[in-house]
């Protein structure tokens, strides 16, 4: 099963180590990251995905959303 995640926050370090975080937990950037202005701060997001081998390692609240569908 592919994961998919969006990574938002605003355009500061905090939002770097949450990609980087992603990408040493086995994530890989999945297309063209974004950014806006929302009249205060630049506000940027970038998708990751991963493939995942065990559906344990599948977070909790994808799996609630999943069975939803």
């Amino acid at each position: 099963m592919k994961v998919y995640r969006f990574i938002t926050g605003k355009d500061d370090a905090k939002f770097c180590a949450r990609v980087t975080k992603a990408l040493n937990e086995g994530y890989e950037l999945y297309g063209l990251p974004t950014m806006t202005f929302n009249g205060t701060d630049v506000i940027v997001g970038q998708a990751v995905m991963k493939e995942q081998v065990e559906e344990a390692d599948v977070p909790q609240g994808l799996k609630d959303e999943l069975e939803k569908l």
